[in-house]
């Protein structure tokens, strides 16, 4: 058990690799990691288009900085409890993640729902991939240690990312069919 068990869930405080276990016990196939970085990939693409855009239409001269200040504060949080290797694959992924909202052009301003409606469609396609992958273990340990609700979900929100990434590229011997 982890010395992190015993406090209570906090952003501040992530033991990365016990997170990284209890997501194994959920999402060991390879095929929805792929699926779950796809849905965030969507899900938050969004959201950072549909500030571009809003930026731009209250005629921000270069929105760049501002979508550049919300990732990087996003890396700083993850930065906290990810191991460096974590860190930057986050800081390239996030890197290829702004220049593709940055490509887009200015779009007519109907398109910001539009932008902001993808997070939760991506999200129900997140949820509905659990259908399709339903290999899972028994949670009962890992529901003591990270109890399902608000504070875990933000846990996951922050994390699930980096987790599908540490999956993807730096622990190929977790890959399941």
């Amino acid at each position: 058990m982890s010395t992190q068990a015993a406090q209570p869930l906090s952003l501040r405080h992530v033991d990365f690799d016990d997170l990284y276990a209890r997501h194994l016990g959920r999402h060991s196939q390879f095929g929805i990691n792929v699926a779950h970085v796809v849905a965030l990939y969507g899900l938050w693409f969004g959201v950072y288009a549909a500030v571009d855009q809003a930026a731009r239409h209250l005629g921000a001269p270069m929105t760049w900085p501002i979508l550049a200040a919300m990732a990087t504060t996003y890396l700083a949080l993850v930065s906290i409890n990810a191991p460096l290797r974590i860190f930057m694959a986050m800081a390239a992924f996030l890197v290829l993640f702004l220049s593709s909202v940055l490509v887009l052009p200015t779009l007519p301003i109907w398109s910001i729902p539009l932008f902001l409606a993808m997070s939760p469609a991506f999200y129900k396609f997140q949820a509905w991939n659990h259908k399709i992958w339903t290999r899972a273990a028994d949670m009962s340990e890992f529901n003591k240690r990270f109890p399902p609700g608000k504070d875990l979900n933000l846990i996951l929100l922050t994390y699930e990312i980096p987790i599908c990434l540490n999956y993807l590229i730096f622990h190929r011997e977790d890959w399941r069919a």
